[in-house]
């Protein structure tokens, strides 16, 4: 996601920024904030961490509401294909909350 906004930024394809900017500078500062939250959930998963496991459901609800979010502007812009990714990408994440539910 980072460098996915990265590119966007420095590409000029943020539109949005001249339209909309304070929303879109809100929807870029929580899909770098959940990014940066799933690094450091990955890295605190492969420790001994109890609280791990609650940060890690903290995180996946996180990045289930960045892809619900972002789905929604490519469903306004008829981009059928990148809908169905953000649906996979969701179905992966309630799964993963699933099974750290799961993990004792």
């Amino acid at each position: 996601m980072i460098i996915q906004w990265i590119f966007f930024l420095f590409t000029g394809n943020v539109p949005e920024l001249i339209t909309t900017p304070i929303s879109i500078s809100f929807h870029i500062f929580i899909e770098i904030l959940t990014a940066v939250m799933l690094i450091i959930t990955f890295t605190v998963l492969k420790g001994t961490k109890k609280w791990g496991k609650y940060f890690a459901i903290y995180t996946q609800g996180m990045l289930g509401y960045t892809t619900v979010n972002s789905a929604g502007y490519f469903a306004q812009s008829s981009q059928w294909i990148l809908l169905i990714m953000f649906a996979v990408i969701l179905l992966f994440s309630i799964y993963n909350t699933y099974i750290i539910i799961r993990q004792r």
